[in-house]
């Protein structure tokens, strides 16, 4: 009998979590949707420190946390919580560390300025992510990558864990949203997202460190791409086309309509059918 397939899920919001948008719907229904076709699905999400724990039930798993992961030449515990929508049958996974977390705002601070250290907070997220599954001894075959917080991941996926039997066969499904492409991280942030197995020229396009420069650095390194929104910024469409990546267009999710699931289920498809 053949195992059934897996997606990892990597999302930026999922509701309740957070508020109702069109990221946090999809990335509350979708993974529901792909585990109801018959795939094994994850899910995980940053813990920020809007999250109410208590109302949400979440928990620490004791034995998925105690890593510590280096970002920016400085060792950072790594805490692994979790939550379960029980109407979906759905467990949610959490990363979480005090640093780069607990803040009560998302991305920006009160006076809605970007925070200094979003780069480091993506890169911890990345690698918080690809060390955790590594310790579930889950092998992927599909990671989907949607919000900004996720675009590192692509990046360590490929350069630094592309050895590592868990994730040799994995592939990337990256959504493209216009969120946060005007932001501005810190001129040092090539230096602080390098690691093991990154050259400085695997991330040349973030000589000019900003948010639209990120999501081409997620594209350079994604299977497939799907357009969020219905006009995604043409230069972000422009370098995917002259990548010659799979595209999914835009179609507002409708997590009532199993055709919305089946659009997704069937792009999935295209990089897993021939995996025995």
């Amino acid at each position: 009998m053949k195992e059934p397939k897996r997606v990892l899920f990597v999302n930026s919001e999922i509701y309740p979590y957070l508020p109702e948008s069109e990221i946090s719907l999809i990335g509350r229904y979708l993974p529901q949707g792909i585990q109801e076709s018959g795939k094994e699905i994850r899910s995980f999400m940053p813990r920020y420190g809007c999250i109410n724990e208590r109302r949400n039930q979440l928990h620490e798993v004791i034995r998925l946390s105690g890593m510590n992961i280096v970002v920016n030449d400085i060792d950072r515990p790594l805490v692994i919580k979790v939550s379960s929508i029980s109407a979906a049958r759905m467990q949610v996974y959490f990363i979480d560390n005090e640093d780069y977390f607990h803040r009560k705002f998302i991305y920006t601070d009160g006076d809605g300025k970007l925070f200094e250290d979003n780069d480091e907070r993506a890169a911890f997220f990345a690698r918080g992510i690809l060390e955790t599954v590594k310790k579930l001894r889950w092998k992927p075959d599909v990671i989907h990558c949607q919000g900004w917080i996720s675009y590192v991941l692509p990046l360590y996926l490929k350069k630094a864990y592309s050895d590592d039997p868990i994730f040799s066969d994995s592939k990337v499904v990256l959504t493209l949203h216009n969120e946060h492409l005007d932001q501005t991280f810190s001129e040092n942030m090539k230096d602080k997202i390098i690691m093991h197995g990154v050259s400085p020229k695997d991330i040349e396009v973030l000589d000019t460190p900003n948010g639209i420069n990120l999501a081409k650095l997620a594209i350079q390194y994604a299977d497939g791409v799907v357009y969020g929104e219905e006009n995604v910024h043409s230069e972000l469409t422009k370098f995917t086309s002259e990548l010659g990546l799979p595209t999914l267009p835009y179609e507002k999710f409708d997590q009532t309509n199993s055709e919305s699931v089946q659009r997704f289920n069937q792009f999935y498809d295209q990089f897993i059918t021939n995996k025995e």
